[in-house]
C-alpha cells in the first residue's frame, strides 16, 4: 500500500517548518505544505488539495495513531460500502482526573476530542471527529471541503467543521463508516484538564452550533435570541448553585456556558443581519476545494 503524510504548517511560529523539513528529507512519503489563512478549515482544504491520493485521512498534531491506523481506514473505505469512515479515539490523561470529571458522560468527554461508540464496527448514523476521519476523495470533489466559516482559529475553540461535514455526506444520502479498531490517542495536556477549559469549550460550542444551523426556532425572541433559552439559563444556574456532588454541579454549569455561547451567537447573529450591505455567504463558495478525482493508491 503506497502512502503520504501531508504535514500542513497552518501560519505556525514554533520549530514545526524545521521537524517537518527533517522528516521529508529522512522519508519522501512526507510532504511539507504550508498554509498562511490561519483556520483549521483553511488548512486542512489546502491538504485536500495537496494530497495524491483516493483516500484522506485526518488526524490531528496532538495525536498518536496505532502503526495499523492507515491500514484500517484503507480496508473500510476500498471495500466500498462506504464514502467516509470514523475510528475510536482514547483519551490520554497526564495526571489523576478530577472529581467533577466523569469519564462515562459523552458530553463531558467530548471537550477532551474521546470518541468510543461500540466495540464492533458498524453503519455510523452520527459524525465522527476530526481527529480520526478519512475520507473518499470522491467527497470533497462532490460535496466541497470545510467551511471555512467554522473551525479553529487562533484561540477560539469554534469547532464544528468536522461535524458538518459529515452530517452534509449524510444528509445526501452518502454512508459512513465506524471502524473501533482504528485507533487513534488524544494527549490531553494538563491545562485543558481544568473546568475553566471545558467550560470555553462547551460556550464555543453553543456558539458554533449556531454558526452552522442557524438560531434555534423559536415563536418568541428577544434581540433574536429565543426567549425560552433565558428560562433554561436561570434554570441550569439554579440548579447549579444548589447541586452538592461534584460532577452534578459540573454538568449543570456546563449547560449554563453552552446556553450563554448560543445566547451570545444568536444575537450577534442578528445584528450583523441589521448591518446594511451585508449579505450571507453562500457556504458552497466558501468550502469549495476544487479537487478533481485522481487515480491512485490512498494517500
Amino acid at each position: 500500500m503506497e502512502w503520504e503524510v501531508v504535514v500542513v504548517d497552518n501560519n505556525s511560529s514554533d520549530q514545526t517548518r524545521a521537524i517537518a523539513d527533517y522528516f521529508c528529507l529522512q522519508n519522501p512519503h512526507f510532504v511539507y505544505l504550508f498554509e498562511p489563512q490561519q483556520g483549521l478549515s483553511y488548512a486542512r482544504n489546502a491538504g485536500i488539495r495537496k494530497a495524491r491520493g483516493e483516500i484522506i485521512a485526518f488526524t490531528d498534531d496532538d495525536d498518536i495513531v496505532e502503526p495499523d491506523w492507515v491500514w484500517r481506514m484503507n480496508s473500510v473505505l476500498q471495500s466500498g460500502k462506504c464514502i467516509g469512515a470514523g475510528g475510536r479515539i482514547i483519551a490520554v490523561w497526564p495526571k489523576p482526573l478530577p472529581r467533577w470529571l466523569c469519564t462515562d458522560d459523552p458530553d463531558t468527554m467530548g471537550a477532551f476530542g474521546e470518541l468510543n461508540l461500540s466495540a464492533e464496527p458498524g453503519p455510523l448514523a452520527r459524525p465522527p471527529y476530526g481527529g480520526n476521519m478519512a475520507f473518499r476523495r470522491e467527497a470533497f470533489a462532490k460535496y466541497g471541503g470545510f467551511r471555512v466559516d467554522l473551525g479553529r482559529s487562533g484561540t477560539n475553540l469554534q469547532g464544528r467543521e468536522d461535524v458538518e461535514f459529515a452530517n452534509r455526506l449524510l444528509a445526501a444520502g452518502e454512508r459512513l463508516w465506524y471502524e473501533p479498531r482504528a485507533i487513534v490517542r488524544a494527549a490531553v495536556p494538563a491545562s485543558r484538564m481544568e473546568a475553566g477549559y471545558v467550560m470555553r469549550w462547551w460556550y464555543w460550542y453553543g456558539r458554533s452550533e449556531v454558526a452552522e444551523l442557524g438560531p434555534p426556532a423559536a415563536t418568541r425572541s428577544v434581540q433574536g435570541v429565543p426567549l425560552y433559552l433565558f428560562h433554561r439559563l436561570v434554570r441550569w444556574s439554579l440548579q447549579w448553585m444548589i447541586s452538592l456532588k461534584p460532577a452534578t454541579r459540573f454538568s449543570c454549569r456546563r449547560k449554563v456556558w453552552y446556553i450563554t455561547g448560543t445566547i451570545v451567537a444568536c444575537y450577534q447573529g442578528r445584528r450583523s443581519r441589521r448591518v446594511p450591505g451585508s449579505a450571507i455567504a453562500d457556504h458552497a463558495a466558501q468550502h469549495s476545494v476544487q479537487t478533481p478525482p485522481q487515480a491512485g493508491n490512498p494517500r
